[in-house]
């Protein structure tokens, strides 16, 4: 299978929104550009925080909002000419506990408007997810109260041991290994660990 170009991490922008559950996907991203060692700037035309990795994989943290992520991706994807299949988008998902990952290609979106908006700006709902369980409040009427809060500690904690067991799938779908890649995702262990999540600081 074909090895991602670009890693979309989706999130909201400022300081206020750092910390909160909806930027699961953020957190990822700043992970990575520590473990690739490379700088993040905002860059306006693609409509967000734009990063490049040695092995010429374009990573992006739209500042558009959740709700038009799809501006900063598709804007990217059409001056880079980087096809649907080939994009990785890691996002927060309230149907699955903190502490767990799944990893898939194409599908439902499950309610989550920053997918529907990539979707429809890349006129395919075809490209891979990664999505990062932050757990349901248990009433749908809160959910957006919900993913606009901080994890408790103990979720933070497990949110932060799914990001590290994430990182770690990164050699396999840099070498396109997505069947692997997504057979370790979604096993998930029971057994957590803590790890230090970095600010991301925003420009």
């Amino acid at each position: 299978m074909t090895a991602p170009r670009l890693i979309v991490g989706l999130g909201n922008p400022g300081r206020d929104y750092e910390e909160t559950r909806h930027n699961a996907g953020f957190w990822f991203c700043a992970r990575l550009a520590q473990a690739w060692n490379i700088p993040l700037a905002h860059e306006a035309r693609f409509h967000g925080i734009v990063g490049r990795s040695s092995g010429n994989i374009w990573m992006l943290l739209p500042q558009t909002f959740m709700n038009r992520s799809g501006q900063a991706v598709g804007a990217l994807a059409r001056f880079h000419r980087i096809a649907p299949g080939e994009i990785l988008v890691v996002h927060d998902e309230l149907d699955i506990p903190p502490g767990q990952l799944r990893l898939k290609f194409g599908g439902g979106m499950g309610g989550h408007n920053g997918l529907k908006d990539i979707a429809s700006h890349l006129g395919t709902q075809d490209y891979w997810r990664l999505r990062i369980g932050i757990g349901h409040p248990g009433d749908r009427n809160e959910v957006v109260n919900y993913v606009l809060k901080p994890p408790r500690r103990e979720e933070q904690t497990e949110i932060d041991a799914a990001i590290d067991r994430a990182l770690d799938l990164v050699p396999l779908i840099e070498q396109g290994e997505w069947n692997t890649a997504t057979q370790r995702a979604n096993t998930n262990p029971s057994v957590k660990t803590a790890s230090v999540k970095p600010k991301l600081e925003n420009p």
